[in-house]
Order: C-alpha cells, then structure tokens, then sequence
C-alpha cells in the first residue's frame, strides 16, 4: 500500500492537472451589443419596387451610422439605390428590381 507522501504526491499532481485544464479553456465569448434603439429606423412596409428599394437604403444608413459599413460605400451604394428608385419612379418595376438586385450583390446583401 502507498504512503502518505505517494499520496500527497498524487493528489498534488492531480490538482495541478485540474488547474491547468481549467486554465486552457477557451475564454467567454462576449455578447454582441446590440445597436442603441435610436440608430435603428423603422423598415419601409409593403410589396414592390418602392417598398423594397426604401427599405434597403434604411439598413443601408443603419449600417453606415453603426459603422458596419464605411460611409464612402454608403454613398455609393445610395448611388445605386437612386438609380434603382428612378426606374422605380418611371414605372419600370422589373428594370428596378434588377437594378436592386445588381446593387445588393455588388455590396455583398441579400
């Protein structure tokens, strides 16, 4: 049968073991803060190019006050916005919609 000292060594061993396993654990992941309720406008409602054009350039000038896209990209993808909402205007609904499209895909949104 082991001794006391075996035993000491054993346990002791063993706390460090545990100390260091803890200790290599991937450390908490931090919660995403949400955007401030003011940044945030409401989304235009409803079908159709206008509605869809609208709403687009609201997440848009939300991404851009939160920083998530830089402003000179705004201000060009705002460009292609406007290009869009001008067929839009006209009565041209599928060359907006296609305008939308191209515009989205360039910036990287659905």
């Amino acid at each position: 049968m082991p001794g006391p000292l075996f035993r000491f060594a054993l346990i002791a061993a063993i706390g460090s073991c545990l100390g260091a396993c803890q200790s290599s654990a991937p450390p908490p992941v931090a919660a995403v803060a949400a955007a401030p309720a003011a940044v945030l406008a409401p989304l235009p409602a409803g079908a159709g190019c206008g509605p869809s054009i609208a709403r687009t350039q609201a997440i848009v000038e939300t991404d851009v006050k939160t920083g998530d896209l830089s402003a000179p990209v705004g201000t060009r993808f705002s460009a292609d916005l406007s290009k869009a909402a001008g067929a839009c205007a006209a009565g041209r609904e599928g060359e907006a919609m296609s305008l939308l499209a191209a515009a989205k895909a360039r910036y990287g949104y659905r």
